[in-house]
């Protein structure tokens, strides 16, 4: 049997700089998950369609099942664990605990971590299909939030209370 390809990479994960020997196929999911023990980040479908392995890469939000590692070495990786400052929850983890924006809770640290990247992207002035006005700051109203979060599918079907959640760290409260 063939040797595997293997390399060394480092991830700067949730702020500590982490050095893997892992084979080049690895996926970014993979390398958090099996090599670092992040499990946070869940395998739902393993294609990029359900958004439950989503991280942030230098703050944007990315599908960790599509990646390679080896792609990012060198760079910030943030995963669900690295939202919390110590015991104190992340804003948006809070905001989903307070609008009980879960049921199984398996799609939930996508949720999150998707919509901590969301709301940056839209303070960047980046529009999304449903947004009204290209160049203004983009009004973060229920229909916008449900299209920015569409690559975040919840099987449960608790967007009920996922977009109030995101709605109110949107506002500010």
């Amino acid at each position: 049997m063939p040797e595997m390809p293997a390399t060394t990479v480092t991830l700067n994960v949730n702020g500590a700089a982490r050095r893997l020997d892992i084979d080049t196929r690895t996926t970014l999911l993979d390398a958090l998950r099996e090599h670092l023990g992040l499990t946070g980040a869940k395998k739902g479908c393993d294609h990029g369609q359900c958004g439950s392995c989503t991280v942030l890469l230098g703050g944007r939000r990315a599908l960790a099942c599509l990646t390679l590692a080896v792609a990012h070495d060198g760079e910030e990786v943030t995963t669900i664990e690295g939202l919390a400052g110590g015991d104190a929850l992340h804003p948006m983890q809070a905001a989903f605990v307070e609008h009980d924006a879960l049921q199984c809770g398996y799609c939930t640290p996508g949720q999150i971590v998707s919509a901590v990247g969301m709301l940056d992207e839209a303070r960047d002035g980046w529009p999304s299909y449903a947004s009204t006005d290209l160049t203004g700051e983009p009004s973060l109203d229920a229909d916008e939030i449900r299209e920015r979060m569409s690559g975040n599918l919840c099987r449960c079907g608790a967007y009920a209370n996922i977009v109030p959640a995101i709605a109110e760290i949107a506002s500010g409260r």
